[in-house]
């Protein structure tokens, strides 16, 4: 790896730092611009004025807004973002309880939707103009206009409610066994799936028949190769950089769906934590859960721009 490129790549990694900085900036900002008293929000109307101002206190709300948010960006860099104004737990252990859920969601919409979007992409590259192309094409376009909230309104009623497949909810406090998570992601997953396949095989369609219109295709058309030979050892390895990089680009998507979709069928994941914060107005634990999701799409970002870096020599220069 020469000189050129690591500073190419450490310059990324450095302005995704500072944008998360800036990004720091914002949240503190906007939560603070929220209206009304955070502290008489949280004990209610019937709070005595004593009670508000010692929460007040507590919550350095009478000192000046930049000594707060160094104190909480402090907080957030050691690990400790504090303690739910709401349920006076620590915001790291409400966190942890729930991460693992998302994580989960985003695993296994990943594992289904990625290879399927890659598989759609390439055979309709491949058949171009064909009946299967336009069909495939028009189905992936109608599914990326549509909302998730829409989709999973009528996957609600369609596999929910008519056909009793699965169940509308998936929540459950108990240990489950596999057909039960099975059960219980299949509608959250479907959901997800059918907007992130939409737009990765749209893009990885778009990859492969450019490359598939490079000169060194034609000449191995020429040369008398066999077809499958000429899409995948050449048009495919030629074409992984853009693939990477929009997969990278379409799962940074997944992170505002996650938030919808979690609301909807009431999956315990980190999108219905933040959710539950902004209703209760829990402001320390809102301004973590949305630095935890502008952190993820930041690093899906960056990673997203060094594939393309890594994988086209002239982007190096």
């Amino acid at each position: 790896m020469n000189a050129l490129l690591v500073r190419l790549l450490a310059s990324r990694i450095a302005i995704a730092i500072l944008t998360l900085l800036f990004v720091s900036v914002a949240v503190f900002l906007g939560t603070e611009m929220l209206p009304g008293d955070v502290a008489q929000a949280v004990y209610g109307q019937n709070a005595t004025p004593d009670a508000v101002e010692g929460l007040r206190r507590a919550l350095h709300l009478d000192q000046p807004a930049y000594l707060r948010y160094l104190l909480w960006l402090g907080r957030l860099l050691t690990g400790d973002p504090g303690n739910s104004l709401v349920s006076n737990l620590p915001i790291a252990e409400l966190v942890a309880t729930r991460l693992p859920n998302s994580l989960m969601l985003a695993f296994v919409t990943i594992v289904v939707c990625v290879p399927m979007a890659l598989i759609l992409g390439i055979s309709s590259a491949i058949w171009q103009g064909s009946l299967y192309d336009r069909v495939v094409s028009l189905t992936t376009m109608s599914l990326v206009s549509v909302p998730e909230f829409v989709i999973a309104t009528l996957t609600v009623i369609m596999f929910a409610v008519n056909l009793r497949w699965f169940p509308a909810l998936s929540y459950s406090a108990g240990l489950l066994s596999l057909n039960q998570v099975v059960q219980l992601l299949a509608l959250p997953v479907f959901t997800l799936s059918c907007v992130l396949i939409a737009q990765i095989m749209r893009m990885t369609r778009a990859a492969v028949i450019d490359s598939l219109r490079s000169s060194y295709v034609e000449t191995a058309v020429l040369k008398g190769a066999r077809p499958m030979r000429i899409v995948l050892n050449h048009a495919v390895p030629n074409a992984i950089g853009p693939i990477a990089n929009a997969v990278a680009l379409s799962l940074s998507h997944l992170l505002g769906g996650a938030i919808i979709v979690e609301t909807i069928f009431n999956f315990p994941g980190l999108g219905r934590l933040l959710v539950d914060a902004v209703t209760t107005r829990d402001m320390p634990l809102i301004q973590a859960c949305v630095m935890i999701f502008c952190a993820a799409y930041l690093f899906l970002v960056t990673l997203a721009d060094i594939a393309g870096i890594l994988s086209n020599p002239r982007l190096r220069h």
